[in-house]
């Protein structure tokens, strides 16, 4: 792999691996699913614990805003950190914050404590989200070859088990706050086991002394890291939207039941998930900027299928074929924001996660205001609009 990030000879086999560079997989590959199982584990027991609390929709709602706040000061703080400190330290502190606070945010019983735990989940996920992508991008380097998107599938995987181990200790009575201290006991002790094979990176003392940290961070805005984090953000923005309004457009569009417009998601999620384990494959033989726009191709596919026919069989289709495409253009725009020249991995990435954040944050809202005003069919059309940006910026991703 050159400095850019790209496969100067993508079918050629890599040396195996050392020990270390193993250890150092499994261990970020154990990063990932601690995202992963937090955010599963919660969405399965939001019924009850907004419940325990007594909220509305439109309070629910308001409170959820909190994450958001969370997630600002933590990326303004790995901004400017990212590039003055290990990215050990910082992602050992984000996964620690995560497992302390989820059995303690499940367990609100006020609106207080539940915006305290809200928005302490936002910063601890935000914390955490540029180190250990980093992180993947550190052990990528030590394998030669593509691996960003196995670990995504980790994180993927992780939301899925999470989510149906909360299914399950729902049916079988257990609260949402033992369930959620109960995975964090688990991976918080694997983690502590594999914690240290967690790579490091640290700027050499010279460059640190040589420029402020501002003048760090506008050495990061590039004209190929700026469409690198367009691309996150199209991605971003196609997953909030998929999350939030393919389940509702199922029902309320189409006329499904609860049960099968839940599984037009759960479709989408798979169809990520599988993917992502298959990506790293595709990658190193067909290229990046090569399998960018064959993921493009493969969600403006879907996306089409779901708005030009409404019909049960391509809302399982379309979105899941929205989920094969898009599985895998995150991952690739974090390994090249990873691989510039003059930057170190979390230096890179962070322009990327900046960019990602907000799509997952407006989807829903945007998706919203131009359903109100043209309906839901016509509002899930912004799909191909993003898919369309994420072919275009291609550019910036090296062959």
């Amino acid at each position: 792999m050159n400095e850019t990030g790209a496969n100067t000879a993508p079918c050629a086999r890599a040396p195996a691996p050392s020990r270390e560079a193993v250890r150092a997989r499994i261990s970020v590959c154990l990063v990932f699913a601690i995202m992963g199982s937090a955010v599963g584990g919660w969405s399965a027991r939001v019924p009850e614990v907004r419940h325990a609390v007594g909220m509305g929709e439109a309070a629910w709602g308001l409170a959820n805003t909190a994450s958001t706040g969370g997630d600002l000061v933590a990326l303004a703080l790995v901004t400017v950190l990212i590039g003055q400190t290990g990215i050990r330290r910082m992602s050992w502190a984000g996964a620690a914050l995560l497992l302390v606070n989820a059995p303690l945010m499940a367990s609100a019983s006020t609106p207080v404590a539940l915006i305290a735990g809200l928005a302490t989940w936002g910063f601890a996920a935000s914390l955490l989200s540029v180190p250990m992508n980093a992180q993947a991008v550190e052990v990528e380097r030590s394998y030669g070859r593509p691996l960003l998107s196995g670990f995504h599938a980790s994180f993927s995987i992780a939301v899925l088990c999470g989510g149906l181990l909360g299914t399950l200790a729902a049916a079988l009575g257990v609260t949402p706050a033992t369930q959620m201290a109960v995975t964090s006991l688990v991976l918080g002790a694997s983690l502590v086991v594999t914690g240290r094979w967690l790579p490091d990176q640290r700027p050499a003392p010279r460059d640190r002394g040589a420029e402020g940290p501002m003048r760090r961070i506008r050495r990061r805005v590039t004209p190929r890291l700026l469409l690198l984090a367009v691309i996150a953000f199209q991605a971003s923005f196609i997953e909030g939207a998929v999350t939030q309004w393919s389940a509702i457009y199922a029902a309320d569009t189409l006329g499904l039941a609860s049960a099968p417009a839940a599984a037009v998601y759960t479709t989408y999620a798979v169809a990520v998930a599988v993917t992502r384990l298959r990506g790293d494959w595709l990658t190193e033989r067909l290229g990046r900027r090569r399998m960018l726009r064959l993921c493009s191709l493969a969600a403006g596919f879907g996306a089409v299928a779901v708005v030009a026919w409404p019909h049960p069989a391509t809302a399982f289709g379309g979105f899941a074929l929205l989920g094969l495409g898009i599985a895998c253009v995150t991952p690739m725009a974090f390994a090249v924001a990873g691989n510039q020249p003059g930057l170190t991995a979390g230096e890179g990435v962070s322009v990327a996660v900046v960019g990602q954040w907000p799509g997952f944050l407006l989807a829903p809202p945007v998706i919203g205001a131009l359903a109100g005003q043209w309906g839901l069919r016509a509002a899930l059309a912004t799909l191909l609009v993003a898919v369309l940006g994420v072919a275009i910026a291609a550019r910036a991703v090296p062959q």
